[in-house]
């Protein structure tokens, strides 16, 4: 049974590592694991609930992926943000649940009390942060210590930068194709 990248990668929101399913020896595991599992689920009979069906084959998959390719731990962008922020997010979330199931004016204004309360706590956080970010590099700057306060400096000044997979060939070409870029 094949399933999708995005399918398995997003069961009930948790991701996997998919990058290891590139590797031979975490593929062979994962195909090992999943069809051991719906080896299983052969044996259960056709009277069974739908939705229960799709309960056991969802675990399955999920187990399979957990054990055998482990989760994807996502990079952390935003040095301010935390365990509570993540619940500011959770309670933004459900609000606009309530919102779209019932959009009634106390869920409208439910709603954009949260998204106030939540805006403002992003940016209480974010300020404390910069303050903190500021206080290092005063007393940086009192003891005299240049070298990392020249890299506090730069790393505050410093914008996105995207990452790019180009290089660039003998001729002095750009590549962006990933099998060319690896032969290079």
């Amino acid at each position: 049974m094949a399933v999708s990248k995005q399918a398995a990668q997003k069961l009930d929101g948790e991701r996997f590592n998919l990058r290891k399913i590139n590797e031979q020896e975490f593929r062979k595991q994962y195909q090992t694991e999943i069809s051991n599992r719906f080896a299983a689920l052969e044996n259960l009979s056709d009277s069974e609930d739908i939705n229960r069906a799709w309960e056991n084959i969802k675990e399955n998959i999920k187990t399979s992926a957990i054990e055998s390719l482990g989760l994807h731990e996502l990079k952390q962008h935003k040095p301010w943000f935390d365990e509570e922020c993540l619940h500011f997010l959770d309670q933004r979330k459900q609000a606009k649940m309530q919102w779209v199931q019932d959009p009634s004016k106390s869920s409208v204004d439910n709603l954009n009390n949260v998204r106030c309360e939540a805006s403002r706590h992003f940016r209480n956080k974010k300020e404390e942060h910069l303050k903190a970010k500021i206080e290092v590099l005063e007393t940086n700057s009192k003891i005299k210590n240049i070298r990392d306060s020249h890299r506090d400096i730069t790393d505050f000044k410093k914008d996105y930068q995207p990452r790019t997979n180009i290089v660039k060939d003998e001729k002095g070409d750009l590549v962006a194709d990933s099998h060319s870029i690896l032969a290079r």
